[in-house]
């Protein structure tokens, strides 16, 4: 029988033998995988600045139906490491942006203003939102120009969070900086005793690489023709940042906490765990709050997945320190940030045994199911990422869901791709021919491991129009690694 690359990685593993694989390469396939940009600054202390939180914006006017934001992406110095100063690409001039706190069912306009000297599109990622404001990646704003962004928010209160999204583009300019948190409060979720105020913290974890003079330069920049080909798997950083700061601090009450953790970098997954042994008890994900809550001494977020956590520093005492993690991580980046338990408190939160209904979307009623193979390939002179071996054409559209139909959607990789569906949420039927673990919960983003099949299942609503799927790891996502469907 003929040993195909999918069945050696399936018998084998992708770590079974990975000296025998090309560096940067997967084993057998030759399939590149994410490599570290080193960076040549030198690296500061973990642990030796405080977490910055970032700033809420304010509408600029409101009327009985609609709070409209005005946000403008320009330059602007930052220090992320001390001593040093970094030029970020921000929305205000902020690495994260401002946080855009919302309510459900209320329509919010976001006016965003093009003062950079590239063309830019902004994604709302994990919004039910119309095809003019969803941000498709052809959709430009240019140097000098604004557009409107409208989300009606007809969903659930979750955590979402709005980046760049340019064809070609979209990595080195969310590397830049920008990106921000998205957060769509409920009454559901007001109503109940989670941690709130100061202690619902927003955590946008990523990576990234600093040259000798502060600057985070980005592989096609940085080392000349063709490194951007070099680095196709994925860019890695060696330098881990939380809300735009390197391993930072945290001072902490004796009392619960809510983390709403989003992995926004180009490439890394993480397999975050407390240090010493805790438990995180996940409340929510990408699509908002669980029907119940689920503990864990880890939890994994591949590249745009979010998980709303709650940890509880009561079972600590004053003085004491607690690590974030990454068990995926060796040396440096096996670290994130670290809590310190700074006082005793008054802490009224709970987690209630209930936290929300989720409804449970029949496979049974699918009309349709759809295969979609991830590898990497070549065709028409195209040399990248493929979906059913075609590269991203905007010109063509590969699936055309009815307006209210359930389908199912299978999804199959070569090497690790976090795959992020617009417009619609979804659950997850199975993985690896399994059916999937636990309740039910909406999801945005499913990452899908080496040589692996995952089957969702989604119903699209609201819109008419032409949306996306792709890969989040942004460097699969620029090389082509993207999927256009038509709700009709």
């Amino acid at each position: 029988m003929t040993m195909t690359r999918r069945r050696a990685l399936r018998l084998f593993g992708l770590g079974a033998a990975a000296a025998l694989a090309a560096p940067g390469c997967s084993l057998l396939s030759g399939t590149p995988l994410p490599q570290v940009l080193p960076s040549r600054a030198p690296l500061p202390k973990p642990y030796g600045v405080p977490l910055p939180l970032p700033v809420t914006a304010r509408p600029a006017r409101s009327d009985a139906s609609t709070d409209y934001y005005e946000l403008v992406q320009r330059e602007a110095d930052a220090q992320i490491l001390p001593g040093l100063r970094t030029r970020v690409w921000g929305y205000d001039g902020r690495f994260p942006g401002p946080t855009i706190r919302a309510r459900a069912g209320r329509r919010t306009v976001v006016r965003v203003t093009n003062a950079l000297g590239a063309p830019t599109v902004t994604h709302l990622h994990g919004g039910h939102t119309p095809p003019e404001s969803d941000g498709y990646p052809t959709d430009l704003v240019g140097p000098g120009t604004h557009r409107d962004y409208a989300f009606p928010l007809d969903q659930r209160a979750a955590t979402l969070w709005y980046h760049d999204h340019r064809m070609d583009y979209t990595g080195p300019q969310v590397w830049r900086g920008l990106a921000g948190f998205f957060l769509v409060e409920d009454e559901e979720e007001a109503a109940l005793p989670l941690p709130s105020g100061e202690r619902d913290v927003p955590l946008m974890i990523c990576d990234r690489s600093f040259a000798a003079d502060g600057s985070m330069p980005y592989p096609a920049s940085a080392e000349g023709p063709g490194a951007r080909e070099a680095f196709m798997g994925g860019v890695l950083g060696d330098v881990i940042l939380v809300n735009g700061a390197p391993w930072p601090s945290l001072g902490v009450d004796r009392a619960r906490y809510r983390f709403r953790l989003l992995n926004a970098s180009n490439a890394r997954v993480y397999e975050l765990a407390l240090a010493p042994a805790g438990r995180l008890v996940r409340i929510g994900g990408d699509g908002g709050l669980l029907a119940a809550p689920r503990s864990a001494d880890r939890v994994r977020l591949a590249p745009g997945e979010r998980a709303d956590v709650v940890v509880d520093f009561a079972a600590h005492r004053v003085g004491e320190h607690v690590e974030l993690r990454n068990l995926l991580g060796e040396g440096p980046q096996a670290r994130v940030m670290r809590f310190t338990v700074e006082r005793d408190a008054r802490d009224d939160s709970a987690i209630p045994a209930a936290l929300s209904r989720v409804e449970t979307l029949d496979p049974a009623r699918a009309a349709v199911t759809r295969d979609f193979e991830f590898s990497s390939g070549s065709m028409g002179g195209h040399t990248g990422w493929l979906i059913n071996g075609k590269p991203f054409d905007a010109r063509r559209v590969d699936a055309r869901p009815k307006l209210g139909q359930v389908e199912i959607w299978r999804l199959t990789s070569d090497v690790a791709h976090p795959v992020h569906l617009h417009l619609s949420p979804f659950q997850v039927l199975s993985v690896a021919g399994e059916r999937a673990a636990g309740p039910p919960e909406w999801k945005d983003t499913v990452e899908l491991r080496e040589a692996q099949t995952v089957e969702i299942v989604t119903r699209f609503t609201g819109y008419r129009g032409r949306y996306v799927m792709h890969c989040h790891n942004l460097e699969h996502e620029d090389m082509a690694m993207m999927s256009t469907f038509e709700v009709v």
